[in-house]
């Protein structure tokens, strides 16, 4: 069944899983549509398979740091986006969380508050996220369009790094004083 879950993958990271029919996620798969039905049962539970594979797909290329860490990561945020505004649970559907988990961990070598740790993790998601869903718009509105991608793209990896190497704690009331609200 991997390949119904990579060629789900690949449709779900082109277009979103809302736009995808089972029938092609078999026909890209080289299987028929009733095998992909009695194995997944509903879409919502092939989404949710998916989730999950190509969240440990993420995992094992980091874990051995694998050449194509990067493709799988960006992979598994376009579908994520993908399935976001598509109205699926996400939350709910998807049962592990590696890489995330991963992040938890990474920024826990630093702080040794929980809450701060989770907090950068998803700081770090949001981050990722935003700029998977709203890349055209963010480009434009400040005027980083003529910006290579690569220079765009190393900029907010060293934010992440960042993010994730000074936690801050929870509770902390501090407000930058140059945001209006």
């Amino acid at each position: 069944m991997t390949a119904v879950l990579d060629a789900a993958s690949e449709l779900f990271a082109e277009r979103g899983p809302a736009t995808t029919s089972i029938r092609e996620v078999a026909a890209r798969s080289g299987v028929n549509h009733g095998l992909v039905y009695r194995h997944f049962g509903t879409k919502e539970e092939l989404v949710a398979a998916v989730l999950d594979h190509v969240s440990d797909q993420v995992n094992q290329a980091i874990a051995g740091s694998s050449a194509d860490t990067r493709t799988r990561a960006e992979r598994q945020w376009r579908i994520l986006a993908h399935t976001i505004l598509d109205g699926y649970p996400v939350g709910r559907l998807q049962r592990r969380f590696p890489f995330v988990n991963h992040l938890v961990d990474e920024a826990a070598r630093h702080t040794d508050v929980v809450g701060a740790a989770r907090m950068a993790a998803g700081h770090v998601v949001a981050l990722e996220l935003g700029w998977q869903l709203f890349k055209p718009f963010i480009l434009a509105a400040t005027g980083l369009g003529t910006v290579p991608d690569e220079t765009v793209r190393q900029a907010s990896l060293q934010l992440m790094g960042r993010i994730l190497t000074e936690p801050e704690v929870p509770g902390d009331t501090v407000r930058p004083s140059v945001l209006p609200f």
